[in-house]
């Protein structure tokens, strides 16, 4: 049996050393956790490092044995995964490890060649509506950081991690707190993934959309493409991510059961990075071993029941235009390995409580409160720029209501900015929330109010404004057997880890439906 030791050490301190000069039985040893912990910097005091190991002491001691898994013959009719984000990808390979081929298709390209439609995008304005920064293989999550962090607690977690590294992530992906891959790295890892799955007779196309789901009665039989091919299947796995509204419609019309969801938008707030890593890491921000800071600040207004709350923090990142529609402008934030661009970024979004702040109670009202918002924001880069550019305004602009005659700072974001009233885009409770978050977030992070600070608009796809009812425990749509909803799209992830993990779930039980699992 192994033997677990946990510790901390000062920042600077090499951990190998001290373990071999504080615990000299040990004779192997593997990290299972670190973590930095550097919330006492600011104010002088040494941030520490966290650390559990599990070592071998005796001769006679092993780690535990891997998880292995039975292998099963193929399904008569193979399944069929829609989408080849983290969600399909991962259920595509959790099918495959019991030796299930499926079939993945994807509404847009593979992962290599999506970076050529997205730089045509950012740099003259050129947007593929099928291949983007939201379409194609990898999903989103290809082009937002690369992080995965995740609040989801479940055995599979872990998984996950181990199997980002045996596909080429680091090592310590696999142990450390908040594990980030970068959008650089994350795209090789994404085609090391799909070429391993088509090693396993598993079939991804690219550049295929799926129309319309195929149904009898109450049961999903398959799919129809948009050049009218139609494939059958017992099991379809909806994994489409959060932005395919023309799908969601369709789900509509044919009666799957669906629900409102709460969702939030806001804005992008840019600082210096070196500015927010001496607000956060203090007289330490220069140690190599510190990083370029993260932050997380949320609020929450008791009596109204908003939240104000940042999310996808990118230190060392970009904002980038994100946009899946021509006439419409949407912001979200990346950052490669190194995180070593000057400027850091996060979302700030409010929560839009869809029973109380939607005018309209039809199941596409949030789709349509995200889409006038994007389309406001399109109509002003139209007007002051050539629809190309992102709406911005200084942080200290947008607190006193007034804009001033000062040049915006510089940016990070390759399509560029413009100023503009960034309030003539969102309704008034977002304003208002928005306004006393970033007062709030201030006492909590002095300084966060920044002179060159940039709010850039607007971030509105930070996840479904609709639930696809599934049944708790067999994922199965509530409504429609046959398909099960999956991921971020469907209103069960919120991330690239937890829609991989959902993924998992799916497989595993299409293969208890088959009686291969108990």
């Amino acid at each position: 049996m192994s033997k677990k030791y946990q510790f901390q050490l000062p920042f600077d301190v090499d951990a190998e050393t001290y373990i071999k000069n504080a615990y000299p039985e040990i004779r192997e040893y593997r990290t299972i956790s670190k973590s930095l912990d550097a919330r006492g910097a600011p104010r002088g005091k040494r941030p520490v490092f966290l650390y559990i190991i599990e070592a071998l002491v005796s001769k006679n001691d092993t780690y535990p044995q891997q998880e292995s898994f039975p292998k099963f013959s193929p399904l008569k009719q193979r399944p069929i995964i829609i989408g080849a984000g983290p969600g399909g990808l991962f259920c595509a390979v959790r099918l495959a490890e019991h030796g299930i081929p499926s079939l993945v298709l994807e509404r847009g390209d593979d992962a290599s060649k999506r970076m050529l439609h997205i730089a045509k995008f950012w740099r003259y304005g050129e947007l593929d509506p099928e291949t983007n920064v939201c379409y194609g293989e990898g999903g989103a999550g290809l082009f937002s950081d690369g992080k995965l962090i995740t609040r989801i607690k479940s055995d599979l977690v872990q998984y996950v991690m181990e199997k980002f590294v045996d596909f080429g992530a680091p090592p310590d992906t696999a142990y450390i707190s908040n594990p980030h891959l970068g959008s650089n790295k994350i795209r090789g890892i994404i085609t090391h993934i799909s070429n391993w799955l088509r090693s396993q007779n598993c079939e991804i196309r690219h550049n295929t959309k799926v129309e319309e789901l195929i149904t009898e009665g109450d049961k999903v039989i398959g799919v129809k493409l948009s050049d009218g091919e139609k494939i059958f299947s017992d099991h379809v796995i909806l994994a489409t991510g959060h932005s395919a509204q023309d799908l969601y419609q369709h789900l509509a019309d044919i009666k799957v059961a669906m629900k409102h969801k709460d969702f939030a938008v806001g804005v992008r707030v840019e600082h210096p990075r070196r500015y927010i890593d001496q607000l956060q890491h203090g007289k330490f921000c220069e140690a190599p071993e510190m990083g370029s800071a993260r932050y997380r600040l949320s609020w929450h207004d008791k009596w109204t029941d908003h939240g104000v709350y940042s999310f996808c923090m990118c230190p060392g990142g970009y904002v980038l235009s994100s946009g899946t529609e021509k006439e419409g402008i949407v912001v979200n934030g990346m950052s490669n390995y190194a995180r070593n661009s000057p400027w850091s970024n996060a979302a700030l979004v409010v929560s839009v409580k869809s029973e109380k702040d939607l005018k309209d109670k039809d199941l596409m009202a949030g789709l349509r409160f995200q889409h006038e918002i994007e389309q406001k924001a399109f109509a002003l880069s139209k007007k002051f720029a050539t629809g190309r550019e992102l709406p911005a305004m200084t942080i200290k602009e947008f607190m006193t209501g007034k804009l001033n005659d000062k040049p915006l700072p510089k940016t990070s974001s390759p399509s560029g900015i413009f100023k503009a009233d960034i309030r003539e885009i969102f309704p008034a409770f977002i304003l208002e929330h928005l306004k006393k978050g970033l007062e709030e977030f201030n006492k909590d992070l002095p300084g966060f109010i920044y002179e060159d600070g940039l709010l850039i608009a607007p971030e509105t796809r930070t996840s479904a404004p609709l639930t696809i009812i599934r049944d708790k425990e067999s994922l199965i749509s509530q409504s429609h057997k046959g398909l099960y909803p999956c991921g971020e799209g469907a209103g069960y992830a919120g991330g690239i880890t937890s829609a991989a993990v959902d993924g998992v779930k799916c497989a595993l039980s299409i293969m208890k439906q088959e009686g291969l699992l108990s």
